[in-house]
């Protein structure tokens, strides 16, 4: 007799309806499976959102604002000694980092007439001091404004006087960008360099200051925030039309950016490679904010490069990358090596891959994880690409638009307008159709405009959308948006076009271009091309009457006063 024919049969000691309750939840199952794939993924990257947003706002709620300067303080009390920053083989710790910051505060508290909310300008490459000045003047609860080192001449006065501030802090590497525009400089701004002495005349050298200055953190009042709102940094962009603008940056879009990496999955124990320019809210927000959340350690490159790119990340065990398309490219385009696998690299960040190259990388460079993400710099919506599906910038659903409101709309390409029906609102388009994508302005989701022009920061809103009152932020970006409720960038309006990571505005191309005694007209406007992301400039010229082309002095006046990424590649000319 076997041992187990006297035990009761299992089914037996079950009532006779949990069959039918096991069968009727792996139904369900097999349908959700079916119908709706991607709920569970969807639910715990919304959860994470909302838990987060209830973090912040609970300590609203009491009164406590919370900012990441203040967790960047906090972490520098709690692990002063683990590696918050690493360049160039040395590695600077969490109490490290505070305490330069520190001497720049003591520096501008004494030697400056700097007030709370007053704005510095900075215009400085990827190094260490561009975060200790950052954080520094933040301690002295300054506005601090990140100038665009590629701009140039006419544009970057343009920046300065858009954003007003009292003081320009210029990097060493930076001084004859620096001597192009001291001549046209407001005379009421106060310019410090980023070296031991200075050889221009009234302008300050901030190095030799801060050796001398105390290491003492100066009063916690300085920097407090009363509302998350308040303005804490300008970032310039081109947005869809003219000259650079100074996006108004507030605490709680700080708090949002920071949060991307944990959203994604990143944790403590990551280091995350950062060689984005410091000037752009990937870089500053998304990377460094992201660091300070989690309490990790970056390793901040001085530029991009391709070459330099994977021994980096094995030399320091980094497991967190940033991107932009034209980066997955050039590394794609390296020549083939032994090994390129063997890297610790798990996520890549960022935005802008094409398909192919996406395939490719994951391909070639292993099972890293690729995190492409959707967001305007001054915008007030933003998507995330959490299931990894190729070539799409996030997904949506019903509880997502719930809590951030947003539209795909019909858009008019000819009158460069949004289509409005006979009543006099804005249509939807169909799921597979392109559409411009807006999204509504509310308490929750505010948008705070530009620096120095109210009008542009009105002609990024469209109002009276769907119904009388509302009010829609225009990103300017045209978006598709599939049956599975993926969404897929398909393209801008507006007079701009995107090379080299960098939006280019036409407007300042082509006047640029006519300043030439032989040049009648410009036309400018971006072209595909091939294997490449983004538009390269095209320049459709009219000469003057009677007046040959001279390519040598059109290229000397680009260079000198374009930044290179928007000098224009292809000319087409007309006699």
């Amino acid at each position: 007799m076997r041992a187990w024919d006297d035990l009761p049969l299992f089914p037996k000691l079950l009532p006779s309806w949990v069959p039918g309750v096991v069968a009727g939840f792996a139904s369900l199952h097999l349908i959700q499976k079916l119908l709706f794939p991607y709920f569970w993924a969807d639910l715990r990257y919304l959860l994470k959102v909302l838990l987060y947003g209830l973090r912040v706002e609970s300590y609203r709620q009491r009164g406590k604002i919370v900012t990441v300067l203040d967790k960047f303080v906090k972490l520098a009390e709690k692990q002063p000694h683990k590696a918050f920053l690493i360049y160039d083989g040395k590695v600077l710790s969490y109490r490290d980092v505070d305490r330069r910051s520190n001497r720049v505060a003591q520096v501008f508290l004494h030697h400056g007439t700097l007030k709370k909310g007053d704005t510095v300008a900075l215009l400085m490459g990827n190094e260490p001091d561009f975060i200790h000045v950052w954080f520094g003047l933040a301690k002295l609860g300054c506005v601090v404004a990140f100038l665009n080192f590629n701009v140039r001449s006419r544009s970057l006065l343009h920046c300065l006087t858009s954003c007003e501030p009292k003081i320009l802090i210029v990097g060493a590497d930076l001084l004859g960008t620096l001597e192009e525009i001291l001549p046209n400089l407001q005379k009421d701004i106060s310019v410090w360099v980023m070296t031991k002495d200075s050889t221009f005349p009234s302008v300050h050298s901030l190095l030799d200051k801060m050796e001398a200055a105390s290491e003492d953190p100066v009063p916690v009042s300085r920097r407090s925030a009363s509302n998350l709102k308040s303005s804490v940094l300008y970032i310039f962009t081109s947005g869809t039309t003219g000259l650079p603008k100074a996006a108004v940056i507030s605490h709680m879009q700080v708090l949002k950016g920071a949060a991307g990496l944990w959203a994604f999955g990143a944790t403590a124990e990551d280091i995350i490679y950062i060689t984005l320019p410091l000037y752009h809210s990937a870089a500053s927000l998304l990377g460094i904010g992201g660091c300070i959340e989690l309490g990790a350690t970056c390793v901040l490159r001085k530029k991009f490069s391709a070459s330099q790119f994977w021994s980096d990340c094995k030399k320091y065990n980094v497991t967190v990358i940033q991107y932009i398309g034209e980066l997955c490219r050039y590394l794609c385009s390296q020549p083939v090596k032994d090994g390129e696998k063997n890297h610790k690299v798990r996520l890549a960040v960022g935005n802008g891959v094409r398909n192919d190259v996406w395939r490719e990388f994951l391909n070639r460079f292993g099972a890293v994880k690729i995190c492409e993400f959707y967001g305007a710099t001054e915008g007030n919506i933003c998507f995330m690409n959490h299931t990894g599906k190729i070539g799409s910038v996030g997904r949506t659903n019903f509880f997502y638009k719930l809590f951030f409101p947003f539209d795909l709309i019909k858009y008019d390409f000819q009158k460069d307008e949004p289509i409005r029906n006979k009543h006099g609102w804005c249509e939807k388009v169909k799921k597979g159709e392109a559409g411009l994508l807006i999204s509504q302005v509310n308490a929750k989701n505010p948008f705070f405009g530009y620096a120095g022009n109210k009008r542009h920061t009105e002609k990024k809103l469209l109002s009276e959308v769907f119904k009388k009152g509302d009010l829609y932020f225009n990103t300017g970006d045209l978006m598709v948006q599939d049956h599975e409720n993926f969404l897929y960038f398909w393209d801008r309006i507006g007079d701009t076009f995107r090379w080299k990571g960098e939006n280019v505005a036409t407007t300042e191309v082509s006047d640029v271009i006519v300043m030439l005694d032989f040049i009648q007209e410009a036309n400018v406007y971006g072209v595909s091309v091939p294997d490449h992301e983004g538009k390269a400039g095209m320049a459709s010229l009219i000469l003057k009457q009677n007046r040959a082309m001279d390519l040598e002095q059109m290229y000397k006046q680009v260079v000198t006063y374009l930044p290179g990424y928007a000098c224009p590649l292809f000319l087409r000319v007309q006699t």
